[in-house]
């Protein structure tokens, strides 16, 4: 199981916010690709990056943040927010990011995300982001009337690399993972699951990493590596299958 720590951008920096409300933003360091670094030296073989304003606004818009972080780090690097068309993909695609997460896009042009899957495999993920079960889209300021299994397994056959599966309600909120959930979510879905939202303790990666039979394939952990609750080392060892300690 791998882990993915986050690095959220609103306005150029490195924050984190509780259930997406960009009000509630707590900046922990204003070089984002410094911050990279840490993560790096740490150990991690991933990136989650963020463009919290770019969800908002449906376009690109901490790319200067993105392209620092991508020239100073080896690490892969999976890259969301406000990524609506196929010029930004190509875009952050021949930049030398990894993966793409594709989630408004994913509801609303269905066929961008399997032509880009097509022509890229293994390098587009859908982000499946649910408020009381039903998809948010647009920075999580619209809910659709679409489950979220229902909108996960539009792309089961289309050769995407993951799901992305953020719960809202925990999101920032350091209340712990709902594993029973999303390995729930990852029986009913042939595709790789990401869980997000809620990792606050070792024992919630241990839980998640007791369902990687299930198909929970990695897991996004973010105040709580910032903030010291996780400690990184430990944190990847358990989802390595060894102790924590």
């Amino acid at each position: 199981m791998i882990l993915y720590p986050a690095v959220d951008l609103k306005d150029g920096e490195c924050v984190r916010l509780v259930r997406g409300e960009m009000a509630s933003a707590t900046v922990f360091n204003d070089d984002p690709a410094a911050q990279a670094r840490r993560f790096a030296e740490a150990g991690f073989g991933w990136l989650h990056v963020v463009d919290l304003n770019g969800a908002f606004a449906g376009r690109p818009v901490n790319g200067e943040a993105v392209a620092a972080i991508r020239k100073t780090v080896d690490l892969h690097i999976q890259l969301g927010g406000g990524i609506r068309d196929r010029a930004a993909i190509e875009h952050w695609l021949g930049l030398g990011i990894d993966r793409v997460v594709l989630g408004t896009a994913a509801l609303r042009d269905p066929d961008l995300v399997r032509r880009a899957a097509a022509d890229h495999p293994g390098r587009i993920a859908v982000g499946v982001d649910a408020r009381h079960g039903r998809v948010a889209v647009a920075g999580w300021v619209e809910t659709a009337d679409v489950g979220v299994v229902e909108l996960a397994r539009r792309f089961e056959d289309c050769g995407i690399a993951a799901i992305i599966h953020t719960d809202i309600a925990r999101d920032g909120a350091m209340g712990g993972v709902d594993a029973d959930a999303v390995a729930e979510l990852a029986r009913q879905v042939r595709v790789p699951i990401i869980a997000s939202g809620g990792v606050a303790s070792l024992a919630d990666i241990a839980a998640l990493k007791a369902h990687e039979p299930d198909g929970i394939a990695g897991v996004v952990c973010g105040r709580a590596l910032y903030d010291g609750r996780i400690n990184p080392h430990a944190a990847l060892r358990l989802a390595a299958g060894a102790s924590a300690c």
